[in-house]
This record gives structure tokens, C-alpha cells and sequence, in this order.
């Protein structure tokens, strides 16, 4: 895996812990933990858009955070999670691993 793939799950990383810094942060500490967690995340985002085609880093960015937050909702703060749920996730799962599989052809200097 590449530095701009792993840029992209390192973003994803952080994009839950800030998602879920906005329903849970109480206190300055976590507020400001929640802030530097969203300017990591674009920023990392950011960079890969530049190296990655940009429709493919948000997609695999968004599909990663989100399955992310489900799993951190359902695992840690005991959401319950339909079966409908988990098939969806696994659908959004196999969208964003094709994206990185049709992306990985090209390389980094082609499509800058």
C-alpha cells in the first residue's frame, strides 16, 4: 500500500474519532481533541487528492468513516446494528475496495 492509501485510512481514522467527538465531546479538552481530529483528517484527504484521482479519495475516505463509525457505535457505545445495516456496509465495503482496485493501474504520476 502506498503513502497516499494509507494517507486515506489514517483520514478515515480520524474522521470517526471526530464524528464522534461532535455527539459526545462535554468539555474544552475533548472539543479541542475533536477540532484537531477534523483538520488532521481533511488535511491527510487533502494531500492524497493530490497524488489519487480526488472522486476516488473522497469515496474510499466517506465508505471507510462511515463504516468505521457504525462499527465504533455498534461495538463501543452498544448501538444496536440491523442485519439490513451490515449488508449495506458490506455493499458500500466492495464499492470502495473496487474504486482502489480500478485506481491502482494508473500511476501517481499519471494522473497528476
Amino acid at each position: 500500500m502506498n503513502r497516499s492509501w494509507l494517507s486515506i485510512v489514517i483520514a478515515a481514522v480520524f474522521e470517526v474519532m471526530w464524528v464522534i467527538g461532535l455527539k459526545h465531546a462535554a468539555s474544552p479538552i475533548e472539543w479541542t481533541g475533536t477540532v484537531i481530529a477534523i483538520f488532521i483528517s481533511f488535511y491527510l484527504m487533502i494531500k492524497a487528492g493530490e497524488k489519487l484521482p480526488v472522486g476516488t479519495v473522497y469515496a474510499v475516505f466517506v465508505g471507510l468513516g462511515t463504516t468505521g463509525t457504525i462499527l465504533v457505535d455498534a461495538f463501543i457505545f452498544k448501538q444496536p446494528v440491523s442485519v439490513m445495516t451490515i449488508v449495506f456496509l458490506g455493499i458500500l465495503l466492495i464499492g470502495v475496495m473496487g474504486l482502489k482496485l480500478s485506481s491502482d493501474g494508473k500511476k501517481e504520476s499519471e494522473v497528476k
